[in-house]
């Protein structure tokens, strides 16, 4: 079977020069919305926000930020997915959408009911190729290309609501994945459809010996808790006991580098690393060179893009749009600047707001970095504390102190007129030392911080409990595992059952 793997390493070599030479004009953009715009222009949302019209005009994307609003998922379900949902044709998109997956959200919110259509899928399985090709630029051997991917994700197995299909982004996808590529995943569907994340993760550990696994794939946290626990379940040293093979890991979800030393710890020798921005809502970006740690935005793959820039113009103080219209295109974006991503999809999103921050780090080459949440960020006192300025303070905490620090969560806490952090480390420290620490660290990432605690911001106030609470949290909220990650940033509702969880705990 070696020819199997010289032929996919030689195919694969191919097509990875030819994304490096790949066209990224802005003209594939005016493309993509131009296709959507006809495609949908006589269902209902169509007809409404006049897309024959706007097709008809010279500036079109002017037309369209002017007709079409931006919606975030409860203002779009309200006026144009739930009719979808209840199985209405032609709403948001030709013909009825039978799948829809259930986004996990953020924790202790309900599920999203995203829609997928045929052409989504699609996209989401040429872009899944394409990833797959730039592990050519490694000079792995040809060997690896036969071994065998490791996907740890949600139930594959969907549930029949009338007509339509619901369930984890993963179950539908594998619903429609070809037969010939079977062996090459694991787990099996037999596995894979099981729920409860403790009883699959029992089965994958007890699985893992029968499998040559050179690709793991999935959300950091809970893919380093399956190799720790096939090391300590097998009485290993290191994983790589198990899965010589084991070279590649494709991440997502969440940021890496608070797992990054539990990673190294599971690991004999280092593992070939590589960013990928996949959402239930769309494939929207993944890293093309191993040694550049920024991903590549994917702008002729069925999704137009808009940025609005994260700041007080455009968002107020709770994180909501203030101008449901206006917005920047890929033409008209600058480097170094948040923006909150508005995307258009081949599966009927129309201007909707994803909730996420980026930032380009090379507006030519279309890279970006992925920064944050719209809802996620702390400004008690006009810290305007980034997501991304919390996870890069606590990696230079956790060099300082030399300590892991494998879970976080924190919220401002109006009272007292400060942060309260709540840390899962792996050994004992001085709350005052990590305190010190971790104040100084957001005061260099970060001027405002800086400036708010010099006048109206108390000190952080800093709790140190077992990471396993933050597991046993959403185990309590049936959150566990899959694609579910615990909310960095605690608002309303979140902080009140988080508090009172460990009170009880």
């Amino acid at each position: 079977m070696k020819f199997v793997g010289r032929l996919v390493k030689q195919t694969a070599k191919i097509e990875y020069k030819r994304s490096l030479k790949k066209d990224l004009s802005f003209g594939l953009q005016l493309d993509t919305l131009q296709k959507l715009l006809k495609i949908a222009k006589r269902t209902a949302l169509g007809k409404t926000y006049k897309f024959t019209k706007i097709l008809s005009q010279t500036e079109i994307i002017e037309q369209f930020q002017k007709e079409v609003p931006i919606q975030n998922y409860d203002e779009f379900y309200a006026t144009w997915l739930k009719y979808a949902i209840e199985g209405k044709k032609n709403v948001i998109w030709p013909g009825k959408i039978n799948h829809y997956a259930l986004s996990s959200g953020t924790t202790g919110s309900p599920s999203k009911q995203i829609p997928i259509t045929k052409q989504m899928i699609k996209s989401f399985q040429k872009t899944s190729l394409k990833q797959i090709v730039t592990l050519c630029q490694l000079d792995l051997p040809i060997e690896f290309f036969q071994k065998q991917v490791l996907v740890v994700g949600g139930s594959s197995k969907l549930t029949k609501m009338g007509k339509r299909y619901e369930g984890d982004l993963s179950g539908i996808l594998k619903k429609h994945t070809k037969k010939i590529a079977t062996p090459f995943t694991k787990p099996s569907k037999r596995i894979s459809d099981i729920k409860d994340w403790n009883k699959k993760l029992e089965k994958i550990v007890e699985e893992a010996p029968k499998w040559d696994i050179g690709i793991i794939a999935g959300i950091p946290s809970w893919c380093v808790l399956v190799m720790e626990e096939i090391v300590r379940k097998h009485q290993l040293q290191s994983i790589h006991d198990i899965w010589p093979n084991l070279k590649v890991y494709i991440h997502g979800g969440i940021f890496i580098e608070p797992y990054e030393k539990r990673l190294a710890q599971v690991c004999a020798k280092p593992l070939f690393q590589f960013d990928t921005y996949l959402a239930s809502e769309g494939y929207f970006a993944y890293q093309l060179n191993e040694n550049e740690k920024v991903m590549r935005l994917l702008i002729d793959n069925g999704v137009f893009f808009e940025f609005i820039p994260f700041n007080a113009t455009y968002f107020d103080s709770e994180g909501n749009l203030i101008d449901p219209h206006k917005a920047y295109t890929l033409a008209e974006v600058k480097e170094g600047m948040d923006y909150a991503l508005i995307i258009t999809t081949n599966a009927g999103l129309w201007r909707y707001q994803l909730g996420d921050t980026i930032r380009f780090t090379n507006v030519a080459k279309r890279e970006i970095k992925i920064t944050g949440r719209t809802k996620q960020y702390l400004s008690l006192a006009g810290e305007h504390l980034s997501l991304d300025n919390i996870r890069e303070g606590l990696v230079e905490v956790s060099k300082e102190l030399n300590i892991v620090i494998e879970e976080f969560t924190v919220f401002a806490n109006e009272e007292k007129a400060n942060h309260t952090w709540y840390i899962g480390t792996d050994k004992k420290i001085d709350i005052e030392i990590l305190q010190n620490c971790l104040d100084k660290h957001l005061s260099i990432l970060n001027d405002d911080y800086k400036s708010a605690r010099k006048n109206t911001l108390g000190k952080p106030n800093i709790h140190l409990i077992s990471s396993n609470l933050f597991y046993a949290y959403l185990a309590k909220i049936g959150k566990l595992g899959a694609q579910n990650k615990f909310p960095r940033i605690l608002r309303g509702q979140q902080k009140i059952n988080w508090v009172e969880f460990l009170k009880n705990n």
